[in-house]
Parts: C-alpha cells; structure tokens; sequence
C-alpha cells in the first residue's frame, strides 16, 4: 500500500475529512442563503418601485388622457437613469419610451416578466436584464414599467464568486491540514508500532516515546509503558520465582528420592519400611506446603482475592491469631505481650490477612528463643491499633534480628539468610507477607527492635472518619 493510501485510510484522516464536508456543506448554506436573500431584496425593492410607478401613471391617465400620459413617459424615459418605460398601441405602435428590440407579442399579456433588453439612447446596443410589469389601460394602450435587475447580477458577481472561491480555498486548506495532521498522527501510530514490534520479539524494556505534549497519544503511551514496566517486573518475578523452585526444591526433590532409594535398598523389616514411609510423606508435605505458599502468593500479587474483600474487624483477628501462639510462646519460655484496641475496621480478606499475622508471630517465635542466655527473659509483642486513618500492627521480637542491607530483599520468595538456613523453613513466610499487604493496599516495613526485628503492617481504614 502506498503512503498516500495509507494516509487516507487512516482514522485520523477520515474524521478531518467528515468534519471538512460538514463544514464545507454548512458555509454552502450559508452562502446560498445570503445570496438568495440579497436578490430577494433587490427583486422585492424593483417590484415596489415598479408598482408606485404603475399606480401614478394609470393616475395620469385617468387625469389626463393618453396624451398626457405619453408626455409624462416621454420625459421620464429621457432623464438620467430613468427606470424602462414603453406605451403602445395594442397594435404595438411606440408612443413613448426607452426600450427596444421586444417581441410583437411581448405586449399581448398583462403581468410581471423578466427581459432583455436595449435602451434606445445606446448606440451600442448593450443588451440588459430587467424586471418589468405590463398594464392594460383603457382604450386598448399597453403600457411596460421596469427596472433594471443588473444590481442582482452585480451583487451576484460580488457575493457569491468571491464566497465560492473561499469556499474552495477553504476545502484545499482543510485537505492539506487534515494530511498533515494525519501524517503526523500517523508518525506516531508508526513509532508505536515498531515498539510493540520490538517488544514481541522478547525485548520488554522498549517503551513507547512520550512527546510531552500532554495529548491522548501521551497518556496512551504512559499507560501502556505503566502497563510493559508491570509486565517486566512480573515476568523478571516469574524468572526469578523458577530460578529459585529450581534451586531450593532440588534439594527435598533429591533428599525424598535418595530416602525411597535408600528404603528399597536396605530396608528389610516392617519397622523400617515404615520410617522410610514416614519419611516420604514428612517431605512430601513439605513439598506440598511449599507450593500452596507458592500458589497463594501468585494469587495475591494478581489480585484474584479482590472479589471476596470484606470488612472487618483487624484487632480482633490479631487477637485471635496471639492466642493461638500464645501456648507456643509459653512452652518455648517466651513473653508474650498482645494489645488490641479495637474495633479497627478494614476492607479484605480475612483468611489472608489472618495467614500474614500467623507467618509473623511464628517467625517472631521461632528466631526469639534460639541462643537465649540463661536468665534473660524475651518478648514477643503483637499489637494493633490505631494510627491517623490507618490501622497499624506490629509484630516484634527481641532475637537476633536482620541487619539493615537484608531487610528488602528477605521480603522475596526463597530468601534465607546463612544464620537461618540450619533452621527448618523455605523462605516463603515474609514474601507472602508482602504479598498479602500490597494486595490490601497497605505497606510493611521491617526495623530494629533493639534488639530483636519489629515489624510494622499499615493497612487503610474502612471508616476512617468512624
């Protein structure tokens, strides 16, 4: 196809183009209309004039007789830009007048009629355009008033050509605008275009270029590059979340694999091909919880649990998920402190946010009681109250902590630090923290607890004027 094909078939091109018809169709009105009503004027004006005319010299006549009549169409014909006058015989014998070459038949019916004509002074003979009225007068005499019509021509010539010619000029220009403004929409479309390309190659850090202008074009363009930096993150998640199932699933894959091979190996009483079953499945729900973790993580940071949002109250579940931990905590020596001033109403899921708070406390738990000197009492504080109009729960311990540099990157999926890698987990527990939180809308950050780690979860208020 070539350019200019293109460019007429672009979208831009056919809107310029239905606006410039529409135009262009309502200045013709507009034209027509002005140009009809100005002959109308001057038609109407003649025919005035025509018929006070016609009215004082059938007065004459009456007055005066024919004779009177003649002398007074004689002495008008004959002054300077006198109307059209003629007085015959119904024989059409001259009496009186200025106008020749007209038919003999001319005179035979009364009315109004448009000629042409030629003044009998003009020894040129110019032929012109005129209104005229025909009256029958008594004694059979015809008498022709008229005025000359060249004012609607002239008005004509000077109205309507120089209108049309506009008109013209304005359709050109609205042609050569509308290829421009299309060339340059279809610059852009072009630019576009070749990004996408470029993008479903694999390349996803293209971007669509931004003119700054601030027009539809710029806004499309922000949107879609909001949208691609959305789908490369996701995509670098997905890359990293298979790079790290690779490498921290081998591990139980090949330990549960060496287990079973172990067991059909040596195993020989029923003792012991019991402890290798036991075994199997100890890992296997491992496994299993690996992938439910997994699995609910990809659903938050998709948003599938937005549909099933409900309020409710955040202390309370707070509370609810201490007094589960709360035998743990005692059993494991540990203080634990819960302050829940409620109600403090939110929007979500509460399973959801009732996991997050479980995987906290749980940590909290399990990294306060390791390497606790003798004597020295730890705590682990729950706490949710409110903050301006946000809800705000913390979780804090008093072990060993996270050093600053790790406190980002222990929020991603499979992250374990060396001091915890002896421990039982799969390093899933805060990702899925985060994960829930910005599903909610809310933000987590992890500080020092001097010692120990504290973490701090807001989450918006249902009611925050409430």
């Amino acid at each position: 196809m070539t350019a200019l094909g293109r460019l007429l078939r672009t979208t831009a091109f056919k809107l310029i183009a239905a606006y410039l018809v529409a135009f262009a169709i309502f200045a013709a009105s507009v034209i027509a209309y002005l140009g009809w009503h100005t002959q109308r004027l001057v038609i109407s004006q003649a025919t005035e004039a025509i018929e006070n005319e016609a009215q004082i010299l059938a007065e004459q006549y009456r007055v005066g007789g024919i004779n009177r009549l003649a002398s007074i169409v004689g002495r008008r014909s004959r002054q300077p830009g006198a109307g059209l006058y003629l007085l015959t015989t119904f024989t059409g014998e001259n009496l009186a007048g200025n106008v020749l070459n007209l038919p003999l038949s001319f005179m035979d019916s009364e009315g109004w009629k448009e000629i042409d004509y030629v003044r009998s002074e003009e020894s040129g003979g110019h032929t012109s355009r005129a209104l005229v009225k025909v009256v029958f007068l008594p004694g059979e005499f015809r008498l022709l008033i008229g005025r000359d019509v060249v004012e609607r021509e002239e008005l004509r010539r000077i109205i309507i050509r120089p209108a049309l010619w506009g008109l013209v000029v304005l359709v050109l220009m609205g042609v050569a605008g509308g290829l421009f403004v299309t060339r340059r929409v279809l610059k852009r479309i072009d630019q576009m275009t070749a990004t996408s390309e470029t993008i479903m190659t694999g390349d996803l850090s293209g971007r669509l270029a931004v003119a700054g202008t601030g027009d539809e074009f710029d806004r499309l363009a922000l949107s879609l590059n909001a949208m691609l930096e959305r789908i490369e993150a996701l995509m670098a998640g997905l890359k990293q979340v298979t790079d790290n199932v690779a490498h921290d699933l081998k591990t139980p894959l090949t330990r549960l694999r060496n287990r079973a091979e172990d067991a059909l190996r040596t195993a020989t009483t029923d003792a012991q091909w019991r402890a290798a079953t036991e075994q199997t499945i100890e890992e296997s729900d491992n496994l299993i919880r690996i992938f439910n973790a997994l699995l609910m993580i990809a659903r938050a940071e998709a948003g599938q649990a937005r549909a099933g949002m409900v309020p409710f109250d955040l202390a309370e579940t707070a509370s609810s998920v201490a007094e589960l931990y709360e035998p743990l905590a005692e059993e494991k020596g540990l203080g634990f402190v819960v302050e829940a001033e409620g109600p403090l109403m939110v929007r979500g899921v509460r399973e959801l946010i009732g996991q997050a708070l479980s995987n906290l406390v749980d940590n909290a738990i399990k990294y306060c009681c390791p390497d606790t000197p003798d004597g020295v009492s730890r705590t682990v504080r729950v706490v949710a109250e409110r903050v301006g109009e946000q809800a705000r729960i913390v979780v804090a311990d008093q072990g060993a902590g996270i050093p600053e540099a790790d406190r980002v990157r222990v929020l991603e999926r499979f992250v374990r630090l060396e001091a915890s890698r002896s421990r039982p987990g799969s390093g899933l527990g805060l990702s899925l923290v985060a994960a829930v939180v910005h599903l909610h809308g809310g933000s987590i950050v992890l500080e020092d607890n001097a010692p120990g780690l504290r973490v701090v979860i807001l989450l918006p208020l249902e009611n925050p004027a409430g």
